[in-house]
């Protein structure tokens, strides 16, 4: 991991670093807990939940955003070669040799089903065990996590609901590729080593868990995806590992949504 494309002048302090990740994740933090409460009192489950959605997708834009304005203030432009090499969007590279190693790509297989593992078993049985261990979180967690909009008896809702699908593909989009992935992996990943060292996909991974405070009983399993996303992305040296391995849960709620969109549940 020692193939470094920005010298050490280039790399950014802790206040950098610390003032990039609160830039990103204030505004979450203000939809979530602030604009949400204030906007959905009254509101039927499923307008809710679909409320819940545009808010924070407007968060998830902002990240983006923030991130080519980083971009052009660094590169002076945002053109496409320019976040190539900037964010790492390219194939993976030996860690020893540096050298472009298409071969590496299967490392996404085992790296998939970990990830999957985590978001499928593990965070269901912490946010569980939250849920039991502080029971005046339950309806919260319920309601800040949309349960209620996939409720078995509003399923007849979602049917004919293209404007709902296309919503949430917007918002997955901003999730796992343009948001998150371009602001942590893309923005600060490669800029944390002056900092942090070789260790500096363990803090990317910490400060992505930590980032999400609009849902907190999901810090922990997000630390753990977020040192997955992290390390794959600085060992294989492609911001493609974190953006794919991320994209999962977004692939797959897509298509959970468009059955329900199409009358298939």
């Amino acid at each position: 991991m020692s193939n470094q494309t920005t010298s050490k002048k280039d790399q950014y302090t802790l206040p950098q670093i610390l003032a990039i990740w609160f830039a990103a994740g204030a505004p979450m933090w203000i939809l979530g807990w602030v604009a949400y409460p204030a906007l959905s009192a009254g509101l039927p489950p499923m307008e809710a939940g679909i409320l819940r959605m545009k808010l924070l997708t407007v968060g998830l834009v902002w990240e983006f955003v923030l991130a080519m304005i980083i971009l052009y203030r660094e590169e002076g432009n945002i053109r496409p070669g320019t976040i190539s090499r900037r964010f790492w969007l390219n194939h993976p590279k030996s860690a020893r040799s540096g050298e472009t190693k298409k071969a590496l790509w299967w490392w996404l297989i085992p790296l998939t089903l970990l990830v999957a593992f985590i978001g499928m078993a593990v965070r269901p049985m912490i946010v569980n065990f939250i849920g039991t261990a502080f029971p005046s979180l339950t309806g919260l967690i319920d309601t800040f996590e949309s349960k209620a909009m996939f409720d078995p008896a509003l399923f007849d809702q979602w049917i004919g609901a293209w404007g709902w699908f296309g919503l949430i593909f917007v918002q997955s989009l901003f999730n796992t590729v343009l948001g998150e992935e371009f602001l942590f992996r893309g923005v600060l990943l490669p800029k944390m080593e002056g900092v942090f060292g070789k260790w500096d996909w363990i803090a990317n991974g910490v400060l992505f868990g930590f980032y999400h405070i609009h849902q907190p009983w999901g810090i922990p399993s997000s630390i753990l995806t977020g040192l997955i996303y992290a390390f794959s992305a600085k060992r294989f040296r492609s911001t493609w590992f974190s953006i794919i391995l991320h994209s999962g849960q977004s692939v797959f709620m897509l298509f959970l949504v468009l059955g329900l969109v199409l009358g298939l549940a």
